[in-house]
């Protein structure tokens, strides 16, 4: 004998429903479910931001933190102006900087080094640039 399934119950089984393996709960999407428009509104919401979420040393969350920044950036502007009336400036000189700019290979033969292919196009470059120079000048 067949197992002979007609089509009306065929047309009742479908899908997972129809699977042998495991108990149908397994199927059922009970997870899967449709949000509400309030909690998608909700959801939007939250992207904005919460009131009273801000840490409590933002400049934003109050007056009394406004004015402990203003403090701060005047300390700041009036230590600036300190450092200008002394001349002091806010990086030390480097030494193999400014020799950079004026040879870019003598930082490296200064250290015993042959210097870098780069080093070797900027200084051709350099004075490619000033016999330019020399020679408009000369015009």
């Amino acid at each position: 004998m067949a197992n002979h399934v007609s089509k009306a119950s065929m047309a009742n089984r479908h899908g997972a429903a129809s699977s042998n393996v495991g108990s149908g709960q397994l199927y059922v999407d009970g997870d899967q479910r449709v949000d509400s428009q309030a909690e998608i509104r909700e959801r939007e919401r939250y992207k904005e931001g919460q009131t009273g979420s801000h840490m409590a040393n933002d400049s934003s969350s109050s007056t009394h933190v406004l004015f402990k920044d203003d403090r701060s950036i005047a300390n700041r502007l009036a230590r600036e102006e300190q450092r200008a009336r002394k001349g002091e400036q806010d990086q030390p000189v480097d030494r193999e900087a400014e020799l950079s700019k004026k040879d870019p290979t003598l930082p490296a033969k200064n250290h015993g080094n042959k210097p870098s292919k780069g080093a070797q196009i900027d200084a051709e470059l350099k004075a490619e640039d000033e016999q330019r120079l020399r020679e408009k000048r000369g015009k």
